[in-house]
């Protein structure tokens, strides 16, 4: 990747709904030139996919949990069933396969307690591998960046 993808990244992370024409002025490359590049980091796989970012206020109540998880032991196949598990569950936004003191950290979003309680039967009680886990509500959004530094 040169400096040229470097720019058309960053691009596409502030705004993705870009015509070709807007991306490509702004990059400095002629538009089939900067088509053909987004081609390419889209095949390469760089570019994963596009999506809306919705604001949750807009929506209605709810509630964010950062929710730490302890498995039993270090084991795969307990592991591999508990990420099944979490990449099923909509609640589940976020999964981190982590090192320290705890093996996993998600980040959940519910309407409410009654919905955090039918998570944890369903996704975090079900299947017998979780030691145990510790749930931080969020009181406050400070920041929610889903940009990735570039360098070059």
């Amino acid at each position: 990747m040169d400096r040229l993808d470097l720019r058309i990244l960053d691009q596409l992370q502030r705004d993705a709904s870009l015509t070709n024409q807007t991306l490509a002025e702004r990059v400095g490359l002629s538009p089939s030139a900067c088509l053909k590049r987004v081609r390419r980091l889209k095949a390469r796989g760089v570019i994963q996919r596009e999506v809306a970012i919705l604001a949750p206020e807009a929506l209605g109540t709810s509630l964010h949990m950062v929710v730490e998880v302890i498995m039993a032991r270090d084991d795969r196949a307990l592991y591999r069933d508990f990420v099944r598990r979490v990449e099923a569950a909509p609640e589940v936004t976020q999964c981190y396969q982590v090192t320290g003191e705890v093996d996993f950290v998600l980040i959940v979003s519910v309407p409410d307690m009654r919905g955090y309680d039918r998570f944890c039967e369903s996704v975090l009680y079900a299947g017998g591998g979780m030691h145990k886990f510790r749930t931080l509500i969020s009181r406050k959004r400070n920041k929610f960046e889903t940009r990735l530094p570039l360098s070059g």
